[in-house]
């Protein structure tokens, strides 16, 4: 099979290639990063005040996110428009301009250039030329648009809007989480991954594995396939949800025994109100997974609510940043739930620690299979919503939309 081969229209199965090559990681970087998608910058809590901002980064453009003298939220590319240096190095902070370190040329809260040092040269000598124009010389400029005190944002003028881009089933379960409440940030990290960023967000969208891959799901029933729930992709296939309910009855412990599978482990809880809900929300759903392509995830698992972007930074390396959310109204009791549980996710969590692993070994097990195809055929060949979860649609919905943007 040729190298660069991949039939028209399939997404039931993947060439490794993709994985592995430079090329691919420069297109992806030109077509979805910078093409007609929706990326998440950060939470408009995080930009209480006018002249407050923070820097993100969209695929391999860094970028600025400010609140503007306006109230307005603007995000334009973190790159000084003289010579390409950034404009701020810090994560966070509040300011009324942006002054480039290496010539102090400087930019507003909008992104545009407003003042070059010695503009007009010294007594007459140097300086710009007559024909000299500050405003052809600003940085890139994203449209931004708010959802639920989430800020989205995009580079594309030709991009669909964020709610067609996204669909109203989708952004109806953002609703169901946030609930239009206050936002308030927990905490934050990073965590390094070891392999291509799109292996994680495989990861993500694969409701077939969660139950399997991860002992602490089965053993404390927090994530059976034998569970009710379900599976929602969008028309796209960019976006999804996986839901899961309370188990039916006892047999799912059989189940997955005539399966050879892991279900239970010799480790008990000491605190069992490490894995008991409190109610917050009007339904019996225990655990909400939602992304939105390339890098968003909303995940709902208990009383751990947390925001996940993932930022590829070159073929082999992801990083992962989290951001774990409350809200203003949360009580005492609830807040330290939150705080307990979110011990199930991260690097070390309970739950999700075998993902920074599994997907290195993914990496590894490809460096010579270049030619050869993934197989994504659980649930069948499209990307479909489904009333289980013992399918890879929403896999397939990532590769549909994938192609689709990167024109291959």
């Amino acid at each position: 099979m040729s190298r660069k081969f991949w039939e028209s229209g399939v997404i039931d199965s993947v060439p490794y290639w993709v994985y592995q090559d430079q090329d691919v990681l420069s297109s992806e970087f030109k077509n979805i990063y910078q093409g007609n998608a929706w990326h998440y910058l950060c939470l408009t809590s995080q930009l209480r005040d006018a002249g407050t901002y923070v820097t993100t980064d969209v695929g391999n453009v860094p970028v600025i996110v400010t609140r503007g003298e306006d109230n307005e939220f603007y995000a334009f590319e973190n790159r000084c428009a003289h010579r390409g240096a950034l404009l701020t190095t810090e994560r966070c902070g509040h300011t009324k301009c942006f002054t480039c370190v290496y010539h102090a040329w400087t930019h507003n809260l909008e992104g545009d250039l407003i003042g070059v040092t010695f503009k007009d040269g010294i007594n007459g000598k140097g300086g710009m030329p007559k024909d000299f124009e500050m405003n052809k010389h600003s940085p890139r400029k994203m449209e931004v648009v708010e959802y639920q005190g989430l800020l989205f944002g995009t580079f594309s003028e030709n991009a669909p809007t964020f709610r067609e881009f996204v669909g109203a089933r989708i952004l109806g379960h953002i609703d169901r989480v946030i609930k239009s409440r206050t936002i308030e940030v927990l905490g934050q990290y990073t965590q390094t991954l070891p392999y291509n960023w799109k292996l994680y967000y495989e990861n993500v969208k694969d409701t077939y594995h969660a139950s399997i891959l991860h002992l602490f799901f089965t053993t404390f029933g927090l994530n059976r396939l034998s569970q009710k729930g379900e599976l929602v992709v969008n028309e796209n296939g960019g976006c999804h949800v996986s839901l899961v309910r309370p188990l039916e009855s006892e047999q799912a412990q059989s189940v997955y025994k005539d399966e050879g599978l892991r279900t239970e482990s010799e480790y008990q809880l000491q605190a069992p109100q490490f894995v008991e809900k409190i109610n917050e929300f009007d339904d019996d759903i225990q655990l909400q997974i939602l992304s939105i392509f390339p890098g968003f995830v909303l995940q709902q698992i208990r009383n751990t609510i947390a925001i996940r972007q993932v930022v590829p930074i070159n073929i082999g390396k992801t990083e992962l940043r989290w951001t774990f959310i409350g809200f203003s109204d949360d009580s005492e009791e609830l807040r330290e739930r939150r705080l307990l549980q979110n011990n199930l996710v991260g690097p070390s969590g309970y739950v999700s620690m075998e993902d920074g692993f599994v997907g290195n070994i993914v990496q590894k097990g490809i460096r010579a299979a270049a030619d050869f195809q993934s197989v994504i055929q659980m649930g069948g060949h499209e990307a479909s919503s489904a009333p289980y979860r013992i399918t890879e649609g929403g896999v397939r919905g990532m590769w549909k939309i994938y192609r689709n943007l990167m024109k291959i």
